[in-house]
């Protein structure tokens, strides 16, 4: 176990969350609020999608990420800024009757550069790289990476100086993510996300996220997550296996049974049980210092 922790607040996600919850980030001011409400509660790090502020569903519009930052970089609030670059990649691709009628509503995909406009906008001490496709949930919705189009997204991301957290959703997108460390396209030591419990990847189970641990390249920084109620349970998983830890609305609305969170309320607990497990949460400076980051301004 580590005696200090990254401790990383996921905002507001691209989900459709927004009607269940009116503590969900829509705006870039409420995003960026949240943000630094997450950062006094503690958070080392903010990972940030962003919304279209209309309809509340996930966006990828470099304006309103470029909102967003400036409004947390000019504030007197330090956390650590790590972007998405998750988006892009999604299709519906249609019913048995009417197979690869893409759903213009719920389609999104472009190439790979497109999807790091943003990145190279604003250059973020991180930024997300997804190692792998997914059958996301229910449905005819695929999320689409291809080997060749992560390689091509981890060429320009090392290109622009920042530290990709690799996003893992079962052991084949680790697999994936292994080989393009030992291509080179990928810098030492790797900083990799175990995303658990999203159907259908990896289940949020200590079985699962040991598997995981053990199939990292040596020498790798990993952080660990699950969704929903199994978020702070794998808080306290994570901790105990060496790990670093995330939170926030993206990925749970409740702070207990009936009781809507906000991020900052999110933070505290989990910080709680870090610590009664004997660790603490990393400054955001003592963050960029452990994973080699420079702050940006």
């Amino acid at each position: 176990m580590r005696q200090k922790l990254i401790l990383t607040c996921a905002i507001t996600g691209a989900a459709d969350s927004t009607g269940k919850s009116d503590k969900v980030p829509v705006t870039p001011e409420q995003i960026a609020n949240s943000a630094i409400e997450a950062a006094k509660a503690g958070a080392s790090v903010a990972h940030i999608h962003v919304r279209d502020p209309e309809t509340g569903k996930g966006a990828r519009d470099p304006k309103l990420f470029a909102e967003v930052v400036e409004r947390i970089r000019s504030s007197d609030t330090d956390i650590v800024i790590n972007l998405t670059a998750g988006m892009g990649g999604d299709i519906e691709i249609g019913s048995a009757e009417k197979f690869m009628d893409f759903h213009p509503d719920n389609s999104d995909m472009v190439g790979p550069i497109e999807r790091l406009a943003h990145v190279e906008e604003l250059l973020p001490e991180i930024c997300t790289l997804d190692a792998g496709s997914l059958n996301f949930g229910d449905g005819s919705t695929v999320v689409i990476n291809t080997p060749d189009m992560l390689r091509i997204m981890a060429k320009r991301i090392q290109e622009l100086g920042v530290k990709p957290e690799i996003e893992v959703f079962d052991t084949g997108n680790l697999w994936n993510a292994r080989v393009m460390c030992e291509e080179g396209l990928i810098d030492s030591p790797p900083l990799f996300q175990l995303c658990l419990g999203i159907p259908y990847g990896a289940e949020a189970t200590a079985k699962h996220m040991s598997v995981m641990v053990d199939s990292l390249p040596a020498g790798a920084e990993w952080a660990a997550f699950g969704i929903s109620r199994s978020q702070m349970p794998m808080v306290a998983q994570a901790t105990i296996l060496g790990g670093h830890c995330r939170v926030g609305l993206e990925d749970n609305l409740y702070l207990e049974k009936g009781v809507f969170a906000t991020n900052g309320a999110l933070v505290e607990k989990a910080t709680k049980i870090i610590e009664l497990l004997g660790s603490s949460v990393m400054t955001p400076q003592e963050a960029r210092d452990h994973l080699g980051l420079k702050k940006r301004n």
